[in-house]
């Protein structure tokens, strides 16, 4: 569910209309909904209870500091993959007791910065990287929580591009080597182990590769606890899917993956992480764009959009589907047509969509990207000097730019001409 719908023929977020924030900002831009945000947040804690939990939120998915600070003070955890990721949490205002610092490739540098700033656990990736930070927290006088990241070699049935959790992936320690691990961590200084983590993927739309995956890490506690380790907290990652289509996609919901947690794992008294991301944000976006020209091509038509790639690279990068609608709803009964939806920058993968069935526009119009919460603005980039689009945040009937669009002198500004040429 979300707060995007027509209210006399004209799409709103919340209470606000979508040509009001258009008028205001241009397009394209991108709008969120600060009721989805926070139901969906709610829908997990709802569903983990009465296990204890925290709930962190995967700041990847969506990271303006706005919407962290939003899911913040409703008590949201925040996962964190980078130190500029952490210091957004901090400056949302999360306490470091209620982030988790995750990823493969953590420096020294970052180490440094989460435990001075203040850090929930370190999930830890590879031996490397956990000698490393061992020299971080002896060198600061600090013991520093920590998790390890086992890969349970599960196959998430999703995405190649954003399955974590099979062998052949990068992430995380094989669990078959974990108790020897969890080993080395008792006897390096610095060092303190407090959990498990698992992560297998993102957009899992069935709970069977979770369930195999959590079956895995409960064997895995009881070995540890066997062996002398005090496993308190068990992160299980995020991962759970949207609807990105409005006909047959069905994810499992929170409720029924909190049912299969208590089920597998609620018996061990231990505290429960989870990090989701996308079904936070990304059903509480959308990225607006108006229409530029409508062109007729040889077998096909186009219509061309002021958003592009650099706006929304999901579909270019994964073939994702994101649903379109005008703006000004088309009546029912309405001709359709079939257009393939492009952007202005000079990439032949510059499209959207191909052959999508669609209400007919003009130049002008206004469409939104349904979906676009997630991994919409935070992989935005400058490609053929287009700038960031402004993102907007919506309660109720009064709206905000939480980011504005940057002008052309200030991205000119960043480039520097050396004094020889």
């Amino acid at each position: 569910m979300d707060h995007f719908l027509y209210h006399n023929g004209i799409l709103h977020a919340e209470d606000v209309a979508i040509p009001e924030i258009a008028a205001a900002v241009g397009t394209p831009f991108y709008v969120y909904s600060a009721a989805t945000l926070t139901r969906h947040y709610r829908l997990f804690t709802e569903a983990l209870s009465p296990l204890p939990h925290l709930v962190c939120f995967a700041i990847k998915s969506l990271s303006n500091v706005a919407v962290l600070k939003l899911l913040g003070d409703l008590g949201a955890g925040m996962d964190v993959v980078s130190g500029g990721e952490y210091l957004r949490a901090k400056a949302a205002g999360v306490p470091g007791d209620r982030i988790v610092f995750s990823g493969v490739g953590k420096t020294r540098e970052e180490m440094k910065l989460a435990l001075e700033g203040g850090i929930r656990q370190f999930n830890l990736e590879s031996e490397p990287e956990m000698r490393a930070l061992s020299e971080v927290a002896t060198a600061l006088g600090v013991v520093a929580p920590v998790t390890v990241r086992v890969n349970p070699d599960v196959d998430a049935k999703t995405h190649a591009k954003i399955a974590t959790g099979k062998s052949e992936n990068k992430f995380g320690i094989p669990i078959a080597r974990a108790r020897e691990v969890y080993a080395e961590i008792a006897r390096l200084p610095g060092l303190k182990a407090i959990g498990i983590d698992v992560h297998i993927g993102s957009q899992l739309t069935e709970l069977a590769p979770f369930e195999a995956a959590f079956a895995k890490v409960r064997e895995l506690t009881l070995a540890l606890r066997a062996d002398g380790h005090d496993i308190q907290r068990l992160d299980l990652g995020g991962g759970l899917g949207i609807p990105y289509t409005r006909s047959n996609e069905a994810p499992p919901l929170p409720t029924d993956y909190g049912a299969m947690v208590k089920r597998t794992l609620g018996d061990l008294g231990c505290e429960i992480e989870i990090e989701p991301g996308r079904l936070i944000s990304g059903n509480a976006g959308l990225l607006v764009s108006g229409v530029v020209y409508v062109k007729n091509g040889e077998g096909r038509d186009f219509l061309i959009l002021d958003a592009a790639m650099n706006d929304l690279v999901r579909p270019s990068m994964y073939d994702a589907h994101h649903d379109i609608i005008p703006v000004i709803e088309a009546p029912a009964g309405s001709p359709t047509q079939p257009f393939d939806v492009v952007g202005p920058v000079c990439e032949t993968g510059d499209t959207f969509a191909k052959a999508r069935e669609l209400p007919l526009v003009a130049p002008g119009d206004l469409v939104a990207f349904r979906s676009a919460g997630a991994y919409g603005a935070v992989m935005a980039s400058e490609y053929n000097t287009r700038p960031l689009i402004p993102e907007v945040l919506v309660q109720g009937d009064h709206f905000a730019v939480i980011r504005r669009r940057p002008t052309f002198d200030e991205i000119l500004a960043r480039d520097t001409i050396p004094e020889w040429l």
